[in-house]
């Protein structure tokens, strides 16, 4: 067994790659990043998901494809790249899946595609993405779709994550546990909004369950993942605090003063970037992101990590050094990468 993984040497593609080799299953890696040197695998492959040779050399002599590759940062990425990368790419991908027999795929999308519609937000949820990145993804989703309902035994997992973190991990919840652990956290308001959150151990785990279990009946199959029970804001920074061993203050303003930019106007004065702003705190403690995951869970998949567990191990791993390390933010070039730099 051989399974591609584009986008492999990223921090969701790294966990797999781990989880592989545990298994026995051998894995080309196809990405613009080189992969860390004790990650595992048979081959690398340094090239763009958007290029066919590229793709073709990544592909041979595999059995499935696990499609991560993505431009999904929100910021200095171009319209047209978003979708080059996340809808053209999977063309690419399912283009040189039939050209060698691959009947097996993958993809990773987002709950962005849902954007402003009605909650309860689950697979049966029409979608009504509203960025660049949600619109992209459903695109991406739709090249799949077409390519399953062209039959002969094509089949494809969707999963629709909500934000992942995890060990390794350096984006939004680095970001918090880093601030707690620095007492530069401050809670406005009761913080009871919720936030959906995916924890990597087990949104990776539920991802290989339901790709082995994809009947006949149902060759396109999404699944969202999504912790659950969900917590809400005030509820995960305690958690972190806990488990840091610290305590978080509030400010004592109420939450609509916070929200009347005061830290704004003192970060366009001092030029600093100070930890509360409008935005944070609407991110933060106003804005609801509630997903639903019922429907991984019917399948008869069920987590063994408790988000709290989750919460708890990706601050023992920020303790145990991951506070002295730091990411490099990568984003995809708006023209394509070719083979020989051609």
């Amino acid at each position: 067994m051989k399974v591609c993984i584009t986008g492999g040497s990223g921090f969701i593609g790294s966990w797999f790659c781990h989880e592989y080799a545990r298994r026995g299953v051998d894995v080309v890696i196809l990405d613009l990043i080189e992969p860390s040197s004790d990650l595992p695998h048979d081959r690398f492959v340094h090239g763009d998901v958007r290029d066919v040779e590229a793709v073709r050399e990544a592909l041979a002599g595999c059995d499935g494809v696990l499609n991560l590759a993505a431009a999904h940062h929100d910021f200095g990425i171009e319209e047209e790249t978003y979708f080059t990368v996340n809808k053209d790419g999977a063309a690419v991908l399912c283009q040189v899946m039939d050209e060698v027999g691959i009947r097996r795929a993958c993809f990773f999308s987002t709950v962005a595609v849902y954007g402003s519609a009605s909650p309860p937000l689950t697979e049966e949820t029409p979608p009504q993405p509203e960025s660049h990145y949600g619109r992209s993804k459903l695109a991406g989703e739709k090249v799949f779709e077409a390519w399953t309902l062209e039959g002969d035994d094509r089949r494809c997992l969707v999963i629709r994550p909500t934000v992942t973190f995890g060990p390794y991990n350096f984006a939004n919840m680095y970001s918090l546990i880093r601030q707690i652990d620095r007492k530069q956290f401050f809670q406005a308001g009761p913080a009871t909004n919720i936030k959906s959150l995916s924890y990597i151990e087990n949104i990776m785990a539920a991802s290989l369950w339901l790709w082995e279990h994809i009947g006949e009946d149902d060759a396109f199959a999404v699944y969202n993942w999504v912790e659950k029970p969900d917590m809400d804001s005030a509820e995960i920074s305690r958690t972190v605090a806990d488990a840091l061993g610290k305590s978080f203050r509030r400010i004592p303003l109420p939450l609509a003063l916070a929200m009347a930019k005061p830290f704004d106007m003192l970060i366009a004065v001092t030029g600093r970037n100070f930890p509360v702003s409008s935005a944070r705190v609407r991110k933060l403690f106003v804005d609801q992101t509630k997903f639903e995951a019922d429907k991984a869970r019917r399948a008869g998949f069920t987590p063994d990590i408790e988000l709290a567990e989750g919460l708890r191990r990706m601050v023992k791993w920020y303790l145990d050094g991951g506070r002295e390390q730091s990411a490099e933010w990568h984003q995809p070039p708006a023209e394509i990468m070719r083979r020989g730099g051609e």
